[in-house]
């Protein structure tokens, strides 16, 4: 089979206008509650122009996750380049509840959503979002183990992934910012006694 052609600047740019819009989308809205017509329209681009670059919403969702991996993982680059101390790190963790606060409030946290939703409805999907658990906690785990606590580092991984999840969606439920804040407070005191 011979190799697809290399995209032209123009369309690497369309291409990622198209995932940034469905990411949007997808989060404010729900996978579900998302049209491939939502999302051609939200992007400016013709429909049959879109097939150019992705058949299929499941595509859609694909690159969508995929561009997040990268920026979760550019995102633990630069922490980790910043931040000499493994509990600096745990604690940028924390401090990006505080900064997502408006959003959080309003849709809950981008990855537990998406999970929530494709663990319902499209568990064949589900596996790729649920990468971006994993990336996380994989992170997470490390700076416990840089913490000299190797022998609970995958414990206390999931458990402030957890609590920065069940914060994201308390906040979000009650629509309170003050629920999310408290919260951080919390963790920030966790995270500095450890």
């Amino acid at each position: 089979m011979p190799d697809k052609p290399a995209m032209s600047r123009k369309g690497e740019q369309t291409r990622a206008e198209i995932i940034a819009c469905a990411q949007d989308l997808f989060y404010r809205r729900g996978y579900g509650g998302t049209s491939f017509s939502d999302i051609v329209e939200a992007a400016g681009v013709y429909r049959g122009n879109i097939y150019h670059y992705f058949k299929t919403k499941d595509e859609i969702l694909e690159a969508v996750i995929a561009r997040r991996v990268q920026e979760f993982r550019a995102l633990q680059r630069e922490w980790e380049e910043r931040c000499p101390d493994p509990k600096q790190r745990l604690m940028r963790f924390v401090e990006m509840l505080a900064a997502c606060e408006d959003d959080l409030v309003r849709f809950g946290c981008p990855i537990g959503t998406i999970n929530a939703e494709l663990g319902k409805a499209r568990r064949d999907l589900q596996g790729s979002a649920k990468a971006l658990f994993d990336l996380f906690r994989d992170w997470l785990a490390t700076q416990f183990v840089a913490l000299g606590r190797e022998a609970q580092a995958q414990s206390l991984a999931f458990h402030l992934l957890g609590r920065a999840q069940g914060v994201s969606l308390i906040a979000h439920v009650y629509h309170d910012p003050a629920v999310l804040q408290r919260e951080v407070a919390t963790l920030r005191a966790w995270v500095d006694a450890l």
